[in-house]
Parts: C-alpha cells; sequence; structure tokens
C-alpha cells in the first residue's frame, strides 16, 4: 500500500485540543442568542462538541474537527447532580463512555423507567426513539462521559425531543425567539416523555 502524505497544516485540522474547546451553550449563545442557562436546563452543563460531518447541522455544528458522515463526537461535562433533562433523539443512537466520575444513564417511559450505573470507562448505546437522561451520581467528583451519536439518516442533524412542559418554561422565562432558536437546532418541544 502507497502511504498518503498529510502535512502539519492538515493534520492541525484534524485535532481538537480540550483546552480550546468551546461548549456548544456558550456557541449557540454567540451564534443563535440562546442563553446559556437554557442550554444548560436541557443538556448536561456544558458539552463540548469535537466532531462533527462536514454537512452537520445542529447544536454541535461549531466543532473544531470535521469528519466524514454519521458520526458525531462530544464530551459533556457534569458536576455532581447534574444531566440533561429526559429526552429522546428521534434518528440517531447516542453512546456514552464514561470517562471520569459515575454516572446513572436512565431509559423508558414514565412508569416504566430503568437505569444503569456506568463507572469509569463503562459503555453503554441508547437506541433512537428510546427517551433517556444522565446523571452525575459522584457526591464531589465532576464528571465527563464522551458522547458517540451515530447519524444513521443521509441528513446529518440529531433532532432531540423534550416534553412540551419544558417548552412552556423556557417560553415564559426566555421568549418564544428563544424556543424558535432551538428548533432552528433541532431541538423539539413534543416527546411524550
Amino acid at each position: 500500500m502507497k502511504s498518503i502524505k498529510v502535512t502539519p497544516d492538515e493534520m492541525s485540522r484534524r485535532t481538537a485540543r480540550f483546552k480550546d474547546l468551546k461548549s456548544y451553550q456558550y456557541q449557540q449563545e454567540a451564534a443563535n442568542a440562546i442563553p446559556m442557562e437554557v442550554m444548560e436546563r436541557i443538556a448536561a452543563n456544558r458539552v463540548y462538541p469535537v466532531m462533527v460531518p462536514e454537512a452537520y447541522s445542529g447544536r454541535s455544528a461549531q466543532a473544531p474537527v470535521k469528519g466524514t458522515p454519521g458520526l458525531v463526537l462530544s464530551i459533556a461535562e457534569c458536576p455532581p447532580g447534574d444531566g440533561p433533562a429526559m429526552h429522546i433523539h428521534e434518528q440517531t443512537i447516542e453512546n456514552f463512555f464514561c470517562l471520569s466520575g459515575r454516572f446513572e444513564i436512565a431509559w423508558g417511559d414514565p412508569g416504566e423507567e430503568h437505569s444503569v450505573v456506568l463507572e469509569p470507562l463503562d459503555f453503554i448505546s441508547v437506541p433512537p426513539g428510546v427517551p433517556r437522561k444522565f446523571t452525575n451520581i459522584s457526591a464531589t467528583e465532576t464528571g465527563r462521559l464522551f458522547v458517540i451519536i451515530q447519524v444513521q439518516t443521509e441528513q446529518q442533524s440529531d433532532r432531540i425531543a423534550y416534553q412540551p412542559e419544558l417548552r412552556a418554561e423556557i417560553e415564559r422565562k426566555h421568549g418564544s425567539r428563544t424556543v424558535e432558536a432551538l428548533d432552528r437546532i433541532g431541538i423539539r418541544f413534543d416527546a411524550g416523555v
């Protein structure tokens, strides 16, 4: 096999350094005027996009590394007790690899919820359409999950649905423009979770 030559400049575009990553809470506030408080309410305290497909649209679109279709990589960072609201990834598989801390991964409809605890280096894969949430259950440690989203559709996006009650809360506190901006990045409020 003949090797391929890659310049240092080309490799720099394929490198993400954690110290330089901006959370999508920060990115969405700057790009779409979605208050960080709103993104923190529906997602983990901080989510750092690392890599997305070149044509990806959605909350992680500003990731520093652009890859091939089908794969979105990020790091979710949660202080003790933190995690996203119950939600459904409509068309993507969401995978969690515990880097640090301890995380309870819960799934299922109300009254039928199940959960498992991930310790460092444990992994779980949640299929599309399943209500899920994760919570850092560590007593004092900030936890980090490596989140791997597998996009299975031609459209390179990741639609997520939350409960309509959450929409009402956000609209009451932050106005309809915030809800409309969330919709533009693939966050909807029509899940029956």
